[in-house]
């Protein structure tokens, strides 16, 4: 399983259910990353997307533990254990966590990758990811070159987790 994310200086990824920057390069590498693939995320991330919808040409899952939430075009999961009950049938590589906060909280020690958008500015946050760099389970294996967009520089790195945990079934625990 993979993880695919845009943090700023302080490892913020959000304000108030909001992306903090929309960067047109990394949402092209989002789009290009998870395209045919399999995406986790929160109820709460699905909400914010400017259609409400699930993301179109990839397998959503969304995970919350509403148990009466209901999403065409989705496949819901309630707990940990439903989720990894329901991506055994999944290549791990074409699994990826966008997001929210929660959802990458949990999933973080299960992920073998981390694609990660550092865009190198300081943003009013509410919302946080776990800052990799001092995560000794995590490596930083790649560093692309700076970018600009206006005046914001950002670049795309890569991180690879030493030891991620299993994500069978019988090793799930509840979701929060």
């Amino acid at each position: 399983m993979n993880l695919i994310v845009n943090v700023d200086l302080d490892w913020g990824i959000g304000f108030n259910e909001s992306l903090l920057e929309r960067i047109p390069d990394d949402m092209k590498f989002f789009r290009k990353t998870t395209i045919g693939k399999v995406v986790i995320l929160g109820r709460k991330t699905l909400a914010s997307f400017s259609s409400g919808r699930p993301l179109k040409d990839r397998t959503n899952i969304i995970l919350t533990t509403d148990t009466s939430f209901k999403c065409d075009g989705a496949i819901i999961c309630n707990s940990i254990e439903d989720l990894f009950n329901k991506i055994l049938k999944y290549n791990s590589e074409d699994i990826f966590v966008i997001g929210g906060e929660t959802v990458y909280r949990q999933l973080l020690p299960y992920c073998s990758r981390a694609y990660v958008t550092k865009n190198y500015k300081h943003h009013s946050s509410n919302k946080f990811f776990s800052n990799l760099d001092s995560d000794s389970d995590w490596i930083l294996t790649e560093i692309g070159p700076i970018q600009f967009f206006n005046e914001i520089q950002f670049n795309f790195n890569t991180y690879e987790n030493r030891n991620p945990k299993e994500s069978s079934a019988c090793q799930a625990t509840s979701l929060f």
